[in-house]
């Protein structure tokens, strides 16, 4: 873990260490992702998002690349496609969020699955944005990790209320990280 500087007092996070991140950003460059949205309203990232969302029974739902600097959400589903603002920046309306926000950058570190059923519970997580000017109480996410070993990002669900996403919800976010994955592959140029 590492300290963020020039956080004001009471805002100061922890982000994990990203040992992996030139190795994922030199991946997802090959792969074509993480720097563009995929056309076309409920195809592609958005229409993944978006099936996640019905599936977890979750008003937000994300398939997230991480780079060194930032996390860019290439699939995006919001409550009635509400954009949100966090620190005053259009954060998810443009589709990239730094680093140090939300929880995504922990589970490609980590490369296991996160279940907050109530975020308020975890002090590392206290002070965040998202947390504080979003409202997001709870999370599920899973890491996509390829079949060279790198975490390239996460599929995620949030809820802006605490609840249990239990065994079936970890098994969900789990299998459709999975599903993902294999899609992700399959746009791996021959080489």
């Amino acid at each position: 873990m590492s300290y963020q500087p020039g956080r004001p007092p009471g805002r100061l996070l922890l982000t994990p260490e990203d040992r992996d991140a030139p190795e994922r950003v030199r991946r997802l460059r090959l792969l074509g992702l993480g720097v563009h949205p995929e056309p076309g309203p409920g195809s592609g990232f958005d229409g993944f998002a978006q099936r996640l969302a019905e599936v977890a029974s979750a008003p937000y739902a994300m398939v997230t690349f991480v780079d060194e600097h930032r996390q860019f959400f290439a699939g995006l589903h919001t409550p009635d496609g509400i954009l949100v603002e966090a620190e005053g920046a259009k954060t998810m309306a443009s589709r990239h969020m730094p680093r140090e926000f939300g929880f995504c950058p922990h589970v490609v570190v980590r490369r296991k699955a996160l279940v907050l059923e109530d975020v308020s519970e975890y002090p590392r997580f206290a002070g965040n944005p998202i947390v504080d000017e979003v409202g997001i109480r709870s999370y599920l996410g899973a890491p996509l990790v390829d079949r060279t070993g790198i975490a390239l990002g996460t599929v995620c669900a949030a809820d802006v209320t605490p609840r249990r996403w239990g065994r079936a919800g970890l098994e969900t976010i789990k299998a459709m990280a999975a599903e993902l994955v294999e899609q992700l592959e399959r746009r791996e140029p021959f080489l």
